[in-house]
């Protein structure tokens, strides 16, 4: 279904935790209650409970969702999952107050729904018991929803709530994630080690939650430190810092047969061979595809000039040498080549640049070399050394508002 164009998802794993939520309201509805109760009812109610606490989840990411659309931020969707609720959006505010804004709105939801319930929860007691300890639970349950999230740690709501205020007093979006993202690592290991501690007292379900949480806070906090670690090198960078010289040079005046002398065949498994540009007079005026080789009889190779297949500099993809290595990411992934033709200040033809290319040249600005042969098997594949999401990298940085200010991207 959709709310307001939000397309609403659940994730495989929601399945899993409303079971479980369902089995844990049940238990403690049988134990609460004063008789014994059908198996089906309390089984019943455990299922509306959970059921009830994921429509709190849910409304709890609209209220993110709906500020976001008040803020001017497009959102994708929101998913139900294993540890709650999230909602994507297109981007990040591009100021610190409207993401704080977004932060709040949620764990305000929250706070208002733990409210509603613990105020019906007197007018529920005349009418049942067990209708009353249901809106308690709910308030109760909606009280930690906004408080855990409130904590002041990515990826939780505080989290980005700190983020902001940082943000907002330093001027600097980045300084504002390496904050959050350094509180959001401590509270995790804390986590991990209270949930630990509870397990061997025998606090059971509570404690191993406590270490899933704690093991997701951990993954999240490494994710993010990486990205912020590329994100920097890409923004540092420029195409100069990272490309190669793969093209090869002739003269317009020279025949076919001269390009076949020059044209090596590509290695086994290369995904392409060196381009061919064309000049005259030392000026460069085209390219010629190599493929114009097996259109042509070899006889009749002498007969035709390279100028005859000459075509204009301007159809291959191309960037500018000083541009930061982010633009190049953006321009690989738009190019069916898979390559781009660099150009220096001048407008001449400098080099060439692909994927190996700028993943060679932040791995190196991180004070990684790899050996010659990882480099090959990933040229051969035509994809970015180690598996490097760089184009994901890009785009958190876009979505993030990072881009939108090239001083505050080199912070």
């Amino acid at each position: 279904m959709r709310i307001k164009g939000i397309p609403l998802r659940i994730h495989p794993s929601w399945f899993l935790i409303l079971i479980l939520f369902t089995w844990t309201a049940q238990g403690q509805i049988s134990s609460s209650a004063i008789s014994p109760l059908p198996a089906w009812f309390s089984w019943g109610l455990g299922l509306v409970t959970a059921l009830l606490l994921f429509v709190s989840v849910l409304l709890h990411e609209l209220g993110h969702s709906f500020m976001a659309l008040h803020e001017g931020v497009k959102v994708r969707s929101i998913t139900l999952f294993l540890l709650g609720g999230v909602a994507r959006v297109e981007r990040e505010c591009s100021t610190a107050m409207g993401s704080l804004r977004v932060a709040l709105a949620g764990p305000l939801v929250s706070l208002f729904l733990a409210i509603v319930f613990f105020r019906s929860v007197q007018f529920a007691n005349g009418l049942n018991p067990l209708i009353a300890n249901l809106f308690g639970r709910l308030g109760a349950l909606n009280l930690v929803l906004a408080l855990f999230n409130l904590l002041p740690g990515l990826p939780l709501d505080g989290g980005v709530i700190l983020k902001a205020i940082v943000w907002q007093f330093t001027g600097s979006q980045r300084k504002g994630i390496q904050v959050a993202t350094a509180t959001g690592r401590a509270l995790s290991f804390f986590a991990i080690i209270f949930g630990s501690w509870l397990c061997f007292r025998g606090g059971g379900l509570g404690g191993l939650w406590l270490i899933v949480l704690g093991w997701f806070g951990f993954a999240a906090s490494r994710s993010q430190s990486q990205m912020l670690t590329l994100q920097k090198a890409l923004s540092a960078l420029n195409v100069k810092d990272a490309s190669s010289r793969r093209f090869r040079v002739i003269e317009e005046d020279q025949p076919l047969r001269r390009l076949s002398q020059l044209l090596t065949s590509p290695q086994e498994g290369q995904v392409f061979s060196d381009w061919i540009l064309i000049c005259r007079s030392g000026r460069w005026i085209g390219y010629v595809k190599d493929g114009i080789l097996q259109d042509i009889p070899v006889q009749n190779w002498d007969k035709y000039s390279l100028a005859d297949f000459t075509k204009p500099l301007e159809e291959l993809p191309s960037i500018s040498e000083k541009a930061p290595l982010w633009k190049a990411v953006v321009s690989l992934e738009n190019s069916k080549e898979g390559r781009l033709l660099v150009f220096n200040i001048a407008g001449l033809p400098s080099g060439t640049l692909d994927r190996v290319d700028i993943g060679k040249a932040v791995l190196n600005h991180l004070g990684l070399k790899l050996p010659p042969n990882f480099l090959q098997a990933a040229r051969k594949q035509n994809i970015y050394p180690l598996g490097l999401a760089l184009p994901q990298v890009v785009e958190a940085m876009k979505s993030s508002g990072l881009l939108d200010n090239s001083n505050q991207v080199n912070k």
